[in-house]
């Protein structure tokens, strides 16, 4: 009897049509596993979600645990010579600035050379500044160019090029100190005549003019407030305690007007931001927590205790009272409103930044001797911490969210096994069923065919 390949084939009945609808059947038992597993990956989203509202908080409030943000200086620029930056050592005052001369590279230039011109071999010495090094000619580098690019890879101080002038001898190799002042001068030897000649300097005095200078070494020169100062760079710092200033022309007889004053703007900017952040985060937890009674939904973490957890901690660490002359959050404007959000009182906080900054700062900062700090921001940190940090509240619900998740996944694979398995058997069954029905039409076929065949005979 041939084998059956098809269910349904030998017996014509829809057999496969019957699996499917068997395995669709028993595939419903992964549903209950699919919608608990998508609800717990839900969860995890929502967790995801609040730690980054948290850890948000908290960089906000270790902005104001740092000193220096309430130390912040703003500076202005009267004029186009000098450009400045400052950090949190810089002091309030006004400077004249007035610079004579700008720092130089110097630039050295050789005499012209013909194209493809070979030069003596031997060794040339090169010394900048603190650099010093030494480059040896040979057949296979005794050209301008093999010369400038081994001086190139030695990256000590001293950049080559070579210019073409149009003459009739048209290479010229030029060097270029890396750095800018007197005291990086270049100066080049050798023991060669014939490089000595070639470059135009006496073995005997090897100064650093007597290859062409093109363009001489010089120290800035400037006055602060009439007071005089050299640099080796026109990137000037401790001039000025905390501030650097930026050379960018010269400006002698209208000395640039320089300002640092306290920039109060952004000390306010940062207790905003600390605002926002802590509101942002209310906002976040009361729609994960949110209901809605016409449509039924839900926020993942509706009655969750960890969420519930963070929120009483919060509330706890708002309530943080300084012994300085601001000992609540709400003193100097920033009060908690009947939402949970924080409200700032503009005229308020002005005021107290303005008038008593230092109070401010020991209110945020606390003790700024202390081994860690003891103001408001260190107390919220601490309450931060222990929500986020490995081991902390966040990291122990979003454990057992994963170990629920994994497991969830083991069951579905095993059920998928099992299920796997039935149907496998339901197809067997349904196979030697389709064979046996094949088997009995094959039958009942040949026995119709032997009584047709014997009532003709009966019947001549």
């Amino acid at each position: 009897m041939p084998t059956i390949t098809s269910l349904g084939v030998g017996s014509g009945l829809d057999l496969s049509g019957l699996l499917d609808e068997l395995e669709e059947a028993e595939s419903a038992k992964l549903e209950p596993i699919t919608e608990q597993k998508k609800s717990y990956e839900a969860k995890l989203s929502a967790f995801g979600r609040l730690e980054s509202a948290l850890d948000s908080l908290r960089e906000s409030a270790t902005a104001l645990s740092d000193p220096e943000t309430f130390q912040a200086l703003s500076s202005k620029m009267q004029g186009d010579a000098v450009s400045v930056s400052t950090d949190n050592t810089a002091v309030p005052g006004r400077y004249q600035v007035e610079v004579s001369a700008l720092a130089r590279s110097q630039t050295l230039a050789s005499e012209g050379f013909e194209a493809e011109a070979e030069l003596d071999t031997g060794e040339l010495s090169f010394s900048v500044g603190d650099e010093a090094f030494s480059i040896t000619l040979d057949d296979s580098n005794n050209t301008l160019e093999g010369l400038r690019d081994a001086i190139n890879s030695e990256g000590a101080g001293i950049s080559a090029s070579i210019i073409h002038d149009g003459s009739d001898t048209p290479q010229r190799l030029v060097l270029t100190a890396s750095e800018t002042g007197e005291a990086n001068q270049i100066a080049i030897s050798s023991a060669e005549a014939g490089l000595q000649a070639a470059f135009g300097f006496d073995a005997a005095a090897p100064e650093a003019s007597d290859m062409r200078q093109t363009v001489a070494a010089q120290d800035a020169r400037l006055s602060v407030n009439g007071i005089d100062i050299t640099s080796a760079s026109n990137h000037v710092e401790g001039a000025l305690q905390g501030v650097t200033l930026d050379l960018q022309a010269t400006n002698e007889g209208e000395p640039d007007a320089l300002t640092l004053s306290r920039d109060d703007g952004a000390i306010k900017d940062s207790l905003n931001d600390f605002v926002k952040a802590y509101n942002s985060l209310q906002e976040r937890m009361s729609s994960l927590t949110s209901f809605d009674a016409e449509s039924g939904a839900a926020g993942e973490l509706l009655g969750n205790s960890t969420l519930r957890g963070v929120e009483s901690q919060l509330r706890n660490a708002m309530g943080y009272v300084g012994d300085g002359d601001f000992a609540l959050l709400s003193n100097m404007g920033i009060s908690l409103a009947l939402d949970g959000t924080l409200e700032v009182d503009d005229e308020a906080l002005d005021e107290a930044i303005e008038g008593n900054l230092d109070s401010v700062s020991s209110f945020f900062v606390g003790n700024v001797d202390a081994e860690e700090g003891d103001g408001f921001a260190a107390s919220l940190d601490t309450v931060l911490g222990n929500l986020l940090d490995e081991g902390g509240a966040l990291d122990t619900a979003t454990s057992g969210i994963d170990t629920s998740i994994e497991r969830l996944g083991e069951r579905y694979t095993s059920m998928q096994a099992s299920i796997d398995a039935t149907v496998e058997r339901y197809r067997t069954q349904f196979a030697d069923l389709d064979s046996l029905v094949s088997q009995m039409n094959s039958t009942s076929s040949y026995l119709t065919q032997q009584f047709d065949s014997l009532n003709a005979q009966m019947n001549q």
